[in-house]
C-alpha cells in the first residue's frame, strides 16, 4: 500500500508513505543539493556578498524547490490519491484541492 496510517496511531496526522527507492533517492538528492544552495547563500550573507549575487542564488533555491513540489505532487497524485479515489475515499480530491491551492500562494 502506498500509504498508510501507522497502526498504533488514532489519527490521521501520522500518515506515512513508503516510497519506491527510485523515488526516495531522487527526493533525497534534491533537497541535499538545495540544503547546500542554502548553505551556500548563507556564507554569502556572512562574506558580505553584493545583494544581486545573493537574490540570484536565491531565486535558484525557489526554483530547485518549486521542481522539488512538482515532482513530489506529482508522485502523490499517482499513487495517494489514485489509491485513496480507488478505495472510495471521499476527502482524497478535496486534500488535493487543498495542498494545490497552498502551492500556488
Amino acid at each position: 500500500m502506498a500509504e498508510d496510517i501507522k497502526k498504533d496511531s488514532p489519527c490521521e496526522c501520522c500518515r506515512i508513505k513508503e516510497r519506491e527507492e527510485s523515488e526516495y533517492k531522487d527526493l533525497i538528492t534534491r533537497l541535499n543539493r538545495i540544503e547546500g544552495q542554502v548553505r551556500g547563500v548563507k556564507g554569502m550573507v556572512e562574506k558580505d556578498a553584493y545583494c544581486v549575487d545573493i537574490l540570484t542564488q536565491v531565486a535558484a533555491i525557489s526554483a530547485a524547490l518549486n521542481s522539488f513540489n512538482r515532482v513530489l505532487l506529482s508522485n502523490h497524485i499517482k499513487t495517494c490519491v489514485v489509491n485513496d479515489i480507488k478505495s472510495d475515499k471521499p476527502d482524497a480530491v478535496e486534500e488535493l484541492v487543498k495542498i494545490v491551492q497552498k502551492l500556488m500562494r
